[in-house]
């Protein structure tokens, strides 16, 4: 729905419509990074990561930090393959 405004009139936050609002993902992302941060800061102690035949330790905050950007890499990832296809597949249809 398109508002029309006349010439004198103002819009955007001073008139309570408008302005700046977080979306629900926005919000979920700060909330998850907060948490993600506080279980950093509460775990420090070191732990021994076993892999085939490989071993090491790392302290655990810096082991939270890698395993969550991985994952937020294969997230993006999988969301930049679905667009792909669903753009492809719009450009098959028409």
């Amino acid at each position: 729905m398109v508002e029309q405004t006349s010439p004198g009139s103002t819009t955007g936050a001073a008139d309570g419509h408008g302005g700046a609002r977080l979306s629900g993902g926005v919000i979920a992302t700060l909330v998850g990074v907060g948490l993600l941060l506080v279980f950093m800061i509460q775990n420090t102690a070191p732990v021994t990561l076993h892999f085939l035949f490989w071993s090491w330790s790392w302290p655990l905050w810096l082991f939270t930090l890698v395993t969550a950007l991985l994952g937020a890499v294969v997230w993006f990832g999988l969301g930049v393959l679905r667009r792909h296809r669903r753009r492809v597949a719009r450009r098959a249809s028409r």
